[in-house]
């Protein structure tokens, strides 16, 4: 494990930072072998949709479980591990189960989106035209969300889902430019 500050030069652009961060970044230049201000340019600005999405995760996780635990408990429901996986939550009130099924989805294709916006932020492409379709992929993902934890009209929810690939698929072709020129 690298100490915080072991053999490295201190980058000017770090000045000002708390000690403990600045080597941390140290760290993170040293191993990724860059350096901030030293030609690669890294495109941090797009991880804050990235952030943004996994708050909004977070708050799905909590309004699935402050729903589900007291629907759970006006059914008396007793939890069976041998059920059949889904079993026991599909007898639950459709409304209860709205939230469990946005949480999985959320699990799901917005996978892509981080890998994407990651590899973007490294390549130095994560500002610009990469940044707003970043922050419209979240806002797509969230209003896909609440009207499918509000409301579950599926028609709505798949052209807010067709919507929200949009914006994946520029960032997709924006990604593969940069290795392919």
């Amino acid at each position: 494990m690298l100490s915080p500050n072991a053999g490295v030069k201190p980058n000017p652009a770090l000045q000002g930072r708390r000690p403990r961060t600045q080597g941390l970044c140290l760290q993170i230049e040293q191993v990724l072998n860059i350096g901030i201000g030293s030609g690669m340019n890294v495109g941090v600005e797009i991880i804050g949709p990235v952030v943004a999405l996994v708050a909004w995760s977070m708050i799905m996780w909590i309004w699935m479980f402050a729903v589900r635990i007291p629907a759970i408990s006006s059914v008396k429901m007793k939890l069976d591990p041998n059920a059949p996986r889904g079993a026991q939550m599909s007898t639950l009130p459709a409304k209860a189960r709205w939230k469990a099924d946005n949480y999985n989805h959320l699990m799901e294709q917005p996978t892509i989106f981080y890998a994407l916006a990651i590899s973007l932020a490294l390549i130095g492409e994560g500002s610009g035209a990469n940044l707003y379709l970043a922050w419209t992929y979240v806002a797509l993902r969230i209003i896909h969300s609440l009207v499918q934890s509000l409301l579950n009209n599926i028609e709505l929810r798949f052209v807010i889902f067709v919507l929200s690939n949009i914006p994946l698929f520029v960032l997709t072709i924006n990604a593969a430019r940069f290795f392919i020129n």
